[in-house]
């Protein structure tokens, strides 16, 4: 008798993070991935520690940061090779090398200062993605209550509807 009314931990419903698209968008515009607030840039390169909105910690683990190095180093690079392999085409067979050279440098020496804020919360997306969230790292209540009906503190936009409407 007191099996059937124990509550189960596991019976509970988990919460889990927005999809990999959503959290991606959000990265793209330098944005928590858990929640999209904003403004997680203190200056152009400093990063607060800290999501203000639901408590994610951005750095989840030692040596999160090598992730963002790494995609901002492929970022650099693929758009150093689209610029070179791009002009040689454009100029064939005349390659003008000190103008090249000239814009190679300037690729890459731009291209990796602007992304680098949004290599850091892309990369913040992608781990979030490959290692779930677990229930202590953000507060779940502050996260969008469009991307999980069963995880929102408000009834679901289409049961709002559906009580107005009776």
């Amino acid at each position: 008798m007191g099996r059937d009314r124990d509550v189960n931990a596991s019976d509970a419903p988990v919460p889990t993070a927005p999809r990999f698209g959503r959290m991606l968008g959000r990265a793209l515009t330098k944005g928590c991935p858990a929640c999209g607030q904003r403004r997680q840039f203190k200056r152009w390169v400093i990063m607060a520690d800290d999501c203000s909105r639901c408590g994610l910690h951005f750095e989840r683990i030692e040596g999160h940061w090598i992730g963002a190095i790494g995609i901002n180093t492929i970022v650099g690079f693929g758009t150093l090779a689209l610029y070179l392999v791009v002009s040689m085409i454009l100029t064939f067979p005349d390659f003008p090398v000190t103008r090249l050279m000239v814009g190679g440098v300037l690729v890459s020496i731009i291209v990796p200062t602007v992304f680098y804020p949004f290599s850091k919360t892309v990369w913040t997306a992608i781990d979030v993605a490959m290692r779930p969230l677990a229930p202590h790292e953000v507060n779940w209540m502050a996260l969008d209550p469009d991307h999980d009906p069963a995880h929102s503190s408000k009834p679901h936009h289409d049961e709002q509807q559906r009580k107005q409407q009776q």
